[in-house]
């Protein structure tokens, strides 16, 4: 009889877990708190996840806001996803960030059965400097942190690359927004560089995920806007160029029309994009229909 009450008892706890929580902490780094909210689907699981990175040049964005538009279609789909904090300027740095990205990604394996999840099928997605966040992960992968596919939007690849081109031909750039994140530390200056002299490209050229692309990387999927004004079009096509050299695996999704950020899609159709990257991942995951 006691047995029979402690399964009851632990099917109403899990029945009971909100299919919405905010504010979760995924981790606490020399007392820093770092937070995500979730979403559950309903259902008994275990579902596919995303864990979502937002942009806003590593002095701003929200992870309520950046990363917005891909949580209904990512609900619709029947996936779980997080989406993140992790420390920005100016308080913090470039190393301690994508130490936050290595941690969430354990934090979701590690309570995948309380959030319904398949730990097989997380997917790691960000948006312009969370997209390098995540390109970075997934390209200095541990066993630990290896994750099924990667979801690059609008990230950089090669920072020196677009570091050079800022000063070649600023008129080209949004410079003023771009130059906005240098009072912060935000922006390039993230990374401890000075500006655009030999000495940044060379730390830049060592911090970026194009570098370190390898055989046996998990498959990304690249959605980039062709009149992006911060970070080139072009940087998506060197990545998946780079990636197949070596055998892995990369898609892009090209947005005609597109600048930097999915809020600024909003013509009819710029929108493709969102059945496009769900239709990618039920592929590239191999997901059956839920019962």
């Amino acid at each position: 009889m006691k047995t029979l009450i402690f399964v009851v008892m632990c099917a109403l706890s899990a029945a009971v877990l909100p299919v919405d929580q905010k504010g979760v902490e995924y981790g606490n780094p020399g007392g820093h708190s770092l937070l995500l909210d979730v979403h559950v689907p309903d259902g008994p699981g275990p579902f596919p996840a995303a864990i979502l990175v937002h942009g806003g040049g590593f002095d701003g964005g929200s992870r309520a806001t950046n990363m917005a538009p891909t949580f209904q279609p990512l609900a619709d789909a029947g996936f779980v996803w997080f989406s993140i904090d992790y420390r920005m300027a100016p308080e913090f740095r470039f190393p301690e960030a994508r130490e936050d990205i290595d941690a969430a990604i354990k934090w979701a394996k590690a309570n995948a059965r309380t959030y319904k999840v398949d730990p097989s099928k997380i997917v790691l997605a960000g948006e312009s400097a969370g997209g390098f966040l995540v390109n970075y992960a997934a390209t200095h992968e541990t066993p630990a942190t290896r994750v099924a596919a990667v979801v690059d939007i609008y990230g950089p690849v090669d920072y020196e690359k677009v570091a050079r081109q800022r000063q070649a031909y600023p008129a080209r750039f949004n410079m003023a927004s771009i130059n906005g994140h240098q009072k912060t530390g935000g922006g390039i200056w993230f990374f401890g560089v000075e500006g655009y002299d030999d000495a940044s490209f060379a730390k830049l050229k060592e911090i970026s995920p194009i570098h370190a692309v390898h055989k046996g990387m998990p498959p990304f999927l690249a959605i980039h806007g062709t009149r992006d004004d911060q970070v080139p079009y072009e940087q998506s096509a060197i990545l998946c160029e780079a990636m197949r050299k070596v055998g892995a695996r990369c898609d892009i999704i090209t947005v005609e029309a597109g600048g930097h950020g999915m809020g600024t899609w909003k013509d009819a159709d710029q929108q493709h994009y969102k059945g496009e990257m769900i239709a990618w991942l039920k592929r590239t995951l191999d997901l059956k229909p839920q019962n």
